[in-house]
């Protein structure tokens, strides 16, 4: 699994250890992914593994479902984009019934 969250796109980033000698080793700065649950309108849960940020934002926005409605396809990750299409055949399919 990648350590990189498809909403927000944070990913692994690299630097440096400096020492109090000054002398540099290389380190991975790694991003901070939670494995969660959300809770989808049309879908029930899903479970992602998301950043931090992206967790609030989804939150800010009114869960998946609305984060998702209101977000253009071009900023999501295609992983993130087969779940709006889920989601979106899923509400049409509830609105026919």
């Amino acid at each position: 699994m990648a350590r990189k969250c498809p909403v927000t796109g944070k990913g692994v980033l690299v630097g440096h250890n400096v020492s109090h000698s000054n002398i540099k080793t290389k380190r991975r700065y790694l991003p901070n992914l939670q494995t969660i649950s959300l809770l989808s309108d049309t879908l029930g849960r899903v479970r992602l593994r998301l950043s931090a940020a992206a967790i609030r934002t989804i939150e800010f926005k009114g869960g998946i479902d609305a984060f998702l409605k209101g977000t253009s396809d071009s900023k999501l990750s295609p992983e993130i984009r087969r779940l709006k299409r889920r989601i979106t055949t899923a509400a049409a399919a509830r609105q026919a019934s």
